[in-house]
């Protein structure tokens, strides 16, 4: 592992997401924060009904999927554990929970994803979105899988979103650039090692889309391209 590459990552992943939460508000036209994403929303309607839902979602940002999510839980005593590393993101979410009047269901914790301790059966629902390639090793991948499985009731779902074949691109000269992500998998790699992990769930959803920005690094704009794999899967 290069932890100086690591960590220069994880500053300039900071500086973005900051000046983007700052700048940026939540379901803002034309941004990517416009709308939850799709799939995150869709593989809910897969979980065992229950009036009393516990949901993970690890790399929550200000709440893009969790508010929706939670105006679609109602009222019915049912919670979304919110998980990032920056305490922007979390600041932000909780805000955001109050405006959209969901703080009673929304808890927002800092925390590497690494780091955060999933208790054992304790969610019916755990999804992430374009963080869990921000983990620093492949080791440190498999075991957030391996503790994610762990702690999901039977019948739960997991709903992924990882992007793979992850270029960075000048604009200006068409420089190839480092790309600022920990994890640089290919997509077939990352679809076979997926199944390998979810070997004996069913699965709900895989799809592999092709996916173009413009981004800005240290003021200089990007194009970013990925293939954002979407992988749902249920305990059985």
């Amino acid at each position: 592992m290069d932890i100086e590459r690591i960590n220069h990552i994880r500053i300039k992943e900071k500086e973005y997401h900051d000046d983007c939460y700052d700048n940026v508000k939540l379901f803002q036209a034309g941004s990517w924060l416009q709308k939850p994403v799709k799939s995150v929303m869709e593989a809910l309607g897969h979980c065992r009904p229950s009036e009393n839902l516990q949901l993970l979602d690890l790399g929550c940002g200000v709440g893009r999927n969790s508010i929706p999510l939670a105006e679609r839980m109602g009222r019915g005593g049912g919670k979304i554990v919110c998980v990032d590393l920056l305490p922007s993101a979390i600041s932000h979410l909780n805000r955001y929970a109050a405006q959209y009047g969901v703080a009673d269901r929304i808890e927002g914790v800092v925390s590497d994803i690494r780091n955060y301790r999933i208790p054992p059966d304790a969610f019916d629902y755990m999804f992430s979105v374009s963080a869990l390639e921000h983990l620093e090793t492949q080791a440190a991948f498999d075991g957030v899988l391996t503790g994610m499985m762990e702690g999901t009731r039977a019948g739960g779902v997991h709903c992924l979103l990882i992007n793979a074949n992850i270029t960075e691109t000048a604009v200006d000269t068409g420089e190839s650039l480092d790309p600022m992500f920990e994890l640089l998998f290919e997509t077939d790699e990352l679809l076979a090692r997926l199944s390998v992990r979810y070997h004996g769930w069913r699965v709900l959803q895989q799809t592999v889309k092709s996916f173009v920005m413009r981004i800005k690094r240290d003021g200089r704009p990007v194009k970013l391209g990925t293939d954002v794999v979407t992988w749902a899967v249920q305990k059985i």
